[in-house]
C-alpha cells in the first residue's frame, strides 16, 4: 500500500480508502465488520462513513471492527449543515458518532454533502455548525475539520479559499474528469486533502466492462484502469472504495502497488471515447429516497443509466425497464414512475443536479408501453 500526506495534516493515510456507504446488509454484523478488519491488514488506515449510511447501520458496523483493529487508522465521518444547524446540535452529532465508532476522536469530520453556497453559508453562520465544530477541535473530540462537496469548481474553490477546511470530499473519475477535476486543482492549490468518492461511477464501470472496454490497458480491465486513474494520479489523496468483498479489497490494493499513473497519450484516448453526457450519470448515492409517493426514485435513476451512458432508444430502454421490473431493481417497487407529483425534493437532494422528474417522465412513458 502506498501512502501520502493528507494535506497539510501530517497525516499520511492510504491512496486506497473504505467507504462505509455499501455493506452488504443480508450479510451479519460480524461479517461486514470481518471485512473492515481485512481491509485493515491489506494497508488501509483511511475508513470513512456518516450517520444514515446503510440504513443507518455503517458507523455501528465500523465501530464493531474498530474494536479489534490492531492497526493504526483513521475515521471521518459527516454532518448536514441542515440536520446540525446550531452549535450544539453539530456537538451532539459529533458525540454520538465518537459512541456509535467506539473512538476517542474523530480524525476527519465532513461539513457533508454541501450541494450549493446556500449549505455552506448555513453552516458557517455564527451559532452555526462551523463553530460547533470549532469547540470539538479545541476538545480533542475532533482533529481535522473538512467537507464534502457536490458543487462545481468555481464554489469549491470558494470554499476553501477562506482556509477554514483543512480537505474536500468530492466525486470524481475516470468518466466524469473533464467536468469534476477543476474542484480536484482548486483543491491543491490551496494544499488541501483531496478525497475521491464513485471512482466506479456508482457501480456502473463493473457492470458493464465490456461497453468501457476503452479505458482498460494491456493487461488491467476497464475497472482496475478506473481504479488506476484516480489511485495513481497524484492530485488525489485517498480514492474511496465501496467494498462489499474481500475480493474487491485485494483489486483496489492490487492497482495501489503496481498503479502508474496514465500518460497524456491515455488520457486522450479515453477523452475521445468519452460523450459529453457522462457527467449526467447517476451515481447510487440514495439521497432521493425519500419520495412521499414511494416512487423508488434511486432506483430509476439507475436504470436510466443506460439511457445516458449508451444511448438507447425507446424500444431498448422499454425492455430494460420490463426486465428490471420482473427480475431486476424495479421488482419491489411500491409506486410507478407516473406518480410523480413533480414535488422537486428528489431534485434538491440529488448531489449530481440532474434533472430527475424529466427522467421520471421518461420512464412513465416507457412503463406506459410495456
Amino acid at each position: 500500500m502506498r501512502y501520502v500526506e493528507y494535506g497539510r495534516t501530517g497525516k499520511q493515510v492510504s491512496v486506497v480508502g473504505f467507504g462505509g456507504m455499501r455493506f452488504d446488509l443480508s450479510r451479519s454484523r460480524e461479517e461486514n465488520a470481518e471485512l473492515v478488519r481485512y481491509a485493515s491488514a491489506c494497508g488501509i488506515n483511511y475508513f470513512d462513513t456518516a450517520p444514515g449510511y446503510c440504513q443507518d447501520q455503517s458507523e455501528d458496523l465500523f465501530g464493531l471492527a474498530f474494536k479489534d483493529m490492531p492497526n493504526d487508522f483513521y475515521v471521518s465521518t459527516k454532518g448536514m449543515p441542515e440536520n446540525f444547524d446550531t452549535a450544539a446540535k453539530a456537538r451532539e452529532a459529533v458525540l454520538r458518532s465518537l459512541e456509535r465508532l467506539g473512538v476517542p476522536k474523530i480524525h476527519f469530520y465532513h461539513v457533508w454533502c454541501l450541494r450549493k453556497m446556500a449549505h455552506y453559508d448555513l453552516a458557517m453562520r455564527p451559532g452555526g455548525q462551523y463553530e460547533g465544530l470549532l469547540r470539538c477541535q479545541e476538545e480533542g473530540l475532533v482533529d481535522h475539520i473538512v467537507c464534502s462537496s457536490h458543487q462545481p469548481g468555481d464554489q469549491i474553490a470558494r470554499i476553501l479559499e477562506g482556509n477554514k477546511f483543512a480537505g474536500v470530499l468530492l466525486g470524481a473519475n475516470v468518466l466524469n474528469f473533464p467536468y469534476r477535476w477543476d474542484g480536484v486543482l482548486a483543491a491543491n492549490r490551496f494544499g488541501c486533502g483531496v478525497v475521491a468518492m464513485n471512482p466506479l461511477a456508482g457501480g456502473a464501470i463493473p457492470r458493464h466492462e465490456k461497453e468501457f472496454a476503452f479505458l482498460a490497458g494491456a493487461g488491467e480491465t476497464p475497472t482496475e484502469a478506473a481504479l488506476r486513474f484516480l489511485i495513481a494520479a497524484p492530485q488525489i489523496t485517498v480514492v474511496l472504495n465501496g467494498f462489499t468483498t474481500r475480493g474487491q479489497v485485494d483489486t483496489a490494493c492490487r492497482v495501489a502497488d503496481r498503479a502508474e499513473p496514465m500518460t497524456d497519450a491515455d488520457i486522450a484516448r479515453i477523452r475521445a471515447h468519452l460523450g459529453s453526457n457522462l457527467n449526467e450519470v447517476c451515481t447510487g448515492c440514495g439521497y432521493c429516497k425519500d419520495c412521499p409517493q414511494n416512487i423508488p426514485v434511486a432506483a430509476y435513476m439507475q436504470v436510466y443509466n443506460d439511457k445516458v451512458m449508451f444511448g438507447r432508444d425507446d424500444a431498448a430502454m422499454r425492455r430494460e425497464i420490463a426486465s428490471n421490473h420482473e427480475w431486476g431493481i424495479l421488482g419491489m417497487r411500491e409506486a410507478e414512475a407516473g406518480d410523480c407529483i413533480e414535488c422537486g425534493q428528489c431534485e434538491e437532494a440529488c448531489t449530481q443536479h440532474l434533472p430527475i422528474i424529466e427522467r421520471l417522465k421518461d420512464i412513465a412513458r416507457w412503463e406506459a408501453k410495456e
